[in-house]
């Protein structure tokens, strides 16, 4: 039994049954809760019900934190990131999939991790993945059929040791796990074409981000993959530059209004850091420095800017307070992530709903070796005329 709408064994019914009994408090809070939509997080999880639990509400809160529902809309990444970052969305496959094209030569990693920070990355992919979603949606309501994953062309041509760079390597394990831990059975497979000989080596630094059933899903294609693309796209959705006959409205071969093939970033978007930081620390290996911050006023904005020497830093913000027995405990307010502040110094800022003892936390725990030096600004802002103050990077809690 595949697990799916139609073709369920007994047992696998009636897990599904207890699933969605277990998960109905959040099921408003997901953007599909029809059996299609928890099959595959049931899937993912080989139909245990209490890592399919564990994995759903996980999912919930990352939608809630990185405001998932209204990314589409409301956010808008990086004009470097908008340039540059090669690939795109074009056309559909056989069954009604939308295709996204991954094309990795023309793509300057260390140009663009000193041109934009690595959350707005993961922000754009989140964004790229919602709006992949969304358009299986739409598909299925066309094509009267469930269509809830993507077939995905990975162009490996001009690969080399550029992509390979540790820093762009690690955010894109991020990316991968991410991807991996919030929108489970999403491929459908994965066609990677052109690819030279140094492909094992760059393949070998990221499989272990990716879970065995989507490495399953993994096809080397060899020469001849425009061949094998044509069995499973029809030629008219397949780019002439990729085997088909598609091409743009002004004749354009490889379809540039739909893929962006990236390219060089111009030095004059690497971010050029003139903040004065008026405190520094040196983080030893293995430790974590708390600074903590007295809000009086609610709706008050929260503001931090730091860079680190050397290499990368986390950071999260707690809030102090008493759990029910009138104990103290540190509230999450925003999740601790790895920040490349050695590559490209972070602002940001969020609005706090209620006064209280908020606390940085600048992390090194992970480092056994190295420690950091951390230099920094963070101020306090009340609101004014009873408005809420908002600046760039802002984010306001639930």
């Amino acid at each position: 039994m595949s697990g799916r709408v139609g073709d369920l064994s007994l047992k696998q019914a009636q897990i599904l049954t207890e699933f969605r009994e277990r998960v109905e408090d959040v099921l408003p809070q997901l953007p599909a809760q029809h059996d299609h939509y928890l099959l595959r997080w049931l899937r993912a999880r080989s139909f245990n019900v209490q890592k399919a639990e564990a994995m759903i509400r996980k999912h919930v809160e990352f939608r809630r934190q990185m405001e998932a529902d209204s990314i589409i809309s409301e956010w808008k990444p990086p004009e470097v990131i908008e340039k540059y970052v090669s690939g795109g969305m074009c056309g559909y496959d056989r069954e009604g999939s939308p295709i996204w094209y991954d094309v990795i030569g023309p793509l300057d990693p260390k140009g663009l991790m000193l041109s934009a920070t690595k959350q707005d990355f993961m922000r754009t992919k989140i964004r790229d993945t919602e709006m992949l979603q969304r358009e299986c949606r739409r598909q299925s309501e066309k094509e009267g059929t469930n269509i809830e994953a993507i077939t995905l062309i990975y162009d490996c041509e001009g690969l080399g040791l550029k992509h390979m760079w540790k820093p762009a390597v690690e955010a894109y394990g991020e990316i991968l796990t991410m991807f991996e831990e919030n929108y489970p059975e999403g491929l459908k497979r994965v066609f990677l074409i052109k690819a030279p000989r140094i492909f094992p080596m760059a393949y070998n630094l990221v499989k272990h981000f990716l879970c065995e059933q989507t490495r399953r899903k993994i096809f080397i294609l060899g020469g001849n993959w425009q061949e094998v693309l044509r069995e499973h796209v029809d030629v008219e959705q397949l780019p002439v530059v990729y085997g088909g006959t598609r091409t743009d409205p002004d004749g354009d071969p490889r379809c540039r209004t739909m893929i962006n093939y990236g390219g060089t970033v111009p030095r004059s978007y690497y971010v050029q850091t003139e903040v004065q930081y008026g405190s520094s620390r040196t983080i030893s290996r293995g430790s974590v420095f708390q600074l903590e911050c007295d809000v009086t006023v609610p709706s008050s904005l929260l503001r931090w800017q730091f860079a680190s020497d050397g290499a990368d830093i986390g950071f999260g913000v707690y809030r102090r307070a008493w759990d029910s027995g009138g104990q103290k405990e540190m509230v999450q307010v925003l999740p601790s992530e790895r920040y490349n502040a050695h590559m490209v110094p972070e602002d940001s800022s969020l609005t706090c709903p209620e006064p209280g003892l908020y606390v940085l936390c600048f992390d090194n725990s992970y480092s056994l070796l190295q420690s950091k030096r951390v230099s920094y600004n963070v101020e306090v802002v009340p609101p004014q005329d009873g408005q809420s103050p908002r600046s760039r990077g802002a984010r306001r809690l639930q």
